[in-house]
């Protein structure tokens, strides 16, 4: 009796439920390597259509005429160039690119050829992606990206988002900031409200994190990544080199600043004496709950289980201050804002102000300039007319 052949046809499910059908294929030997080269052939809907693409295959690896297919589709060309990208980036980085691309891009354009792809196709989803996204540019470059990499590997000769139009949402932008943005910092009056408030709460952490906050310009990041022996009591230094950030499955790990370089920034005597303090409200909390913190990279915010302290902790501690109190709201980061802003407000340099923060481009320090300048010609004109009383 003549045994039954197996069939390489195998079904799998999508995750929506939908069956498709694949099967291996081998295609000879590697002229290059020696070593035999397979490849497997995914997404035939139904059974029939899986057994005559085989047949072909067949066939053409036969005669010698069959050209092994690379990427086919948006999808495949990314699942190339995302392995690649994976190496060239910070782990938190990349989270949040293949974020856009699950979120926005692929849905999209995931199961295009390549091929067919063209400026109207393109031109198309940047309409849609204008339409509904603010960041819509960061969107259109990390898809341009893809393509970029099919050019690399001569898929196509030319990138159809190089050709588009891109919209003009500057009219929108005005009206959206005008009316309903709220300017996310503090002025000097609203800062040391602020901070008395919580001065006068039990949570000393989220005080001594927060007036922190205020008077370095640190990132949030920075701040929840800092070891005390970043600190230097003597010399009323602070060491800034690390940043706290959120890798693959949602896991928090330590990374190097923002712009990649490490600063050292001068601090106020006070708010050393406040972190001198909560150092030792610290010590004894931890040894409560039987933690040793005189280890050398004791972190300086910590969690009840002497942890990385998880970065979303900061805004219930600042909308539960800011509302209680009634204060104006604005987020962890309009501290870094009101920094900025207070020390131009008090005459620092351009140049001192964006080597304190830490900002590459100076353009971020001039736009915060911008506004600051802006608020000095408002209360020009006030002066002036109070100064008249007519």
């Amino acid at each position: 009796m003549a045994k039954k052949k197996v069939s390489p046809i195998k079904s799998y499910k999508l995750k929506n439920g939908s069956k498709r059908y694949e099967f291996p294929v081998y295609l000879g030997t590697d002229p290059l390597t020696g070593k035999q080269k397979r490849t497997m052939k995914r997404g035939f809907k139904t059974m029939k259509e899986a057994e005559l693409a085989l047949a072909r295959i067949k066939l053409d690896v036969a005669n010698g005429t069959y050209r092994q297919e690379r990427a086919e589709t948006y999808q495949e060309l990314y699942d190339l160039w995302v392995t690649q990208y994976e190496k060239t980036v910070e782990e938190s980085t990349f989270v949040k690119t293949t974020g856009i691309f699950k979120n926005h891009i692929l849905p999209a354009m995931g199961a295009y050829k390549i091929e067919k792809i063209n400026v109207d196709v393109c031109q198309k989803h940047i309409d849609e992606w204008a339409a509904k996204l603010k960041k819509f540019r960061i969107v259109k470059a990390y898809a341009a990206k893809v393509l970029d990499f099919a050019i690399k590997r001569s898929y196509i000769q030319t990138n159809p988002f190089t050709f588009v139009d891109m919209p003009n949402t500057a009219s929108k932008k005005a009206i959206v900031t005008d009316e309903d943005e709220a300017e996310n910092f503090y002025t000097r009056e609203q800062l040391i409200k602020f901070l008395s408030c919580l001065e006068h709460e039990s949570n000393y952490k989220a005080f001594a994190l927060f007036r922190l906050l205020a008077f370095s310009g640190m990132r949030k990041g920075e701040a929840l990544a800092l070891t005390w022996n970043d600190l230097n009591f003597t010399t009323n230094e602070l060491r800034i080199n690390k940043a706290l950030s959120r890798g693959k499955d949602n896991q928090l790990y330590v990374k190097s600043t923002k712009t990649g370089v490490a600063r050292t920034i001068k601090m106020d005597d006070k708010t050393m004496a406040i972190l001198k303090e909560w150092k030792k409200k610290q010590k004894q909390d931890c040894l409560i709950l039987g933690f040793n913190t005189m280890q050398p990279k004791q972190l300086v915010f910590s969690n009840e289980q002497n942890e990385y302290l998880q970065p979303t902790k900061t805004r219930k501690w600042i909308l539960h201050v800011q509302q209680k109190y009634n204060l104006g709201a604005i987020t962890t980061h309009g501290l870094r804002h009101t920094h900025c802003s207070l020390l131009f407000e008090a005459g620092v340099s351009i140049k001192e102000v964006q080597d304190r923060l830490g900002h590459s481009d100076v353009k971020t320090t001039m736009n915060i300039y911008a506004h600051v300048t802006k608020k000095a010609k408002e209360e020009a004109i006030q002066k002036f007319a109070s100064y008249i009383e007519i």
